[in-house]
């Protein structure tokens, strides 16, 4: 495992770069990618708005300092606001935003205003459950044709909302709604091969399925490693919320063909397709979310069993390499935690940059190696 002085140097340089940020994105956020490795400011209009207070609140745990409280707060009411007055939620995203808000505050303070937000911004989040097809549409208004019946991988990381809400409140609709979702997600962009989708089509009126498509993989038949790591996490968190075992196993199977495609340093190239001397560019965000999910399914394996041990190995391997070869520790200027991230390779957007979602999961990937943790998923 992770030697405890090499945790402790990796620790001290994101809370430091988290410090510095606190004097700049106070009533706003990083943007979802860097320019040059400098973040723009988010106005609280992305679906990575929430990546920043998860930092906060995971910076607040490390420290165990209070100093980030102020702070916390004034985002919270920020994401308070985007919520009541609907702002720029036509998305699934909204479990990104108000799991690392609404949700993380209540399970970090057990703030009963933070419960009675996740469970309106849950709300929000059902209307875009279509009962016909069991899933929650990705993008768009639910009258936009073009994306009408789309779902996503991404979205199993959004359904802990609807899990969280059925737990608090009792009600057995945001369990369904989560369920088959993460079913539908299991039967139709989980392939036979163990690589996914990054998206699905349904008919919205007859449920019927339609096909599967990239977005920002290389091309249809590939395997986006983002989508991947997304898969291994999601499908353990269904695991944790249904116990239905199936998910352990589609868990498994995705996380072994992304280790399988990894390359020496372990850290991914933006699509699984590509491999040593391909020179296209790493994904570190995606890597890092991978270490987090690997991490996350291991929990649920037997203890000392080969593929528990191999989990965490690699999970620790991709953190350490991170650390060594990927942060922006050179790069002083910068306002990001990990460099070589990419947003969007075919839209040539954020490519070799800063992402901040990469940002909070190589933070929330050295919580889990240092400590015990209440996970806000």
């Amino acid at each position: 495992m992770i030697q405890q002085y090499w945790l402790e140097r990796q620790k001290e340089f994101v809370l430091k770069k988290i410090d510095e940020n606190a004097t700049k994105f106070i009533t706003t956020m990083p943007d979802a990618a860097s320019t040059k490795l400098i973040y723009p400011e988010d106005h609280n209009q992305e679906w990575t708005s929430s990546f920043w207070i998860g930092e906060l609140f995971l910076a607040k745990e490390l420290s165990g300092s209070k100093k980030y409280d102020a702070l916390i707060e004034t985002q919270l009411n920020e994401f308070k606001k985007r919520l009541d007055y609907d702002i720029e939620l036509d998305h699934h995203d909204i479990g990104f935003l108000y799991i690392l808000s609404a949700v993380a505050d209540y399970k970090v303070t057990g703030s009963n205003q933070s419960k009675k937000m996740a469970i309106k911004a849950a709300n929000r989040l059902m209307t875009r459950f279509n009962e016909a097809s069991g899933i929650i549409q990705a993008w768009g208004d639910l009258e936009d044709k073009k994306e009408s019946g789309r779902m996503i991988i991404d979205c199993l990381m959004n359904i802990p909302l609807l899990y969280f809400a059925s737990n608090v409140t009792g009600e057995d609709k945001y369990y369904q709604a989560a369920y088959r979702h993460a079913k539908q997600t299991q039967k139709y962009i989980l392939r036979e091969d163990s690589t996914t989708y990054h998206t699905y089509f349904f008919d919205k009126v007859s449920g019927e399925a339609i096909k599967g498509e990239t977005a920002q993989g290389y091309s249809d038949d590939s395997c986006w490693s983002r989508g991947q790591a997304w898969g291994i996490y999601g499908f353990a968190l269904s695991y944790r919320y249904t116990g239905d075992a199936s998910f352990i196993q589609s868990a498994c199977e995705v996380a072994d063909y992304f280790i399988s495609k990894l390359p020496a340093d372990y850290v991914c190239y933006w699509d699984l397709v590509f491999g040593e001397g391909s020179n296209q560019p790493r994904d570190t965000s995606a890597a890092a979310i991978a270490a987090c999910g690997l991490l996350e399914l291991a929990k649920y394996l037997p203890v000392l069993s080969d593929k528990k041990r191999e989990y965490e190995s690699v999970a620790v391997n991709i953190i350490q390499n991170l650390a060594t070869t990927y942060t922006t520790e050179a790069y002083p200027e910068s306002n990001g935690l990990l460099i070589e991230g990419v947003y969007s390779y075919p839209e040539n957007r954020g490519v070799n940059e800063c992402m901040i979602w990469g940002d909070y999961f190589y933070l929330e990937a050295l919580t889990r190696a240092g400590q015990v943790w209440n996970s806000y998923w």
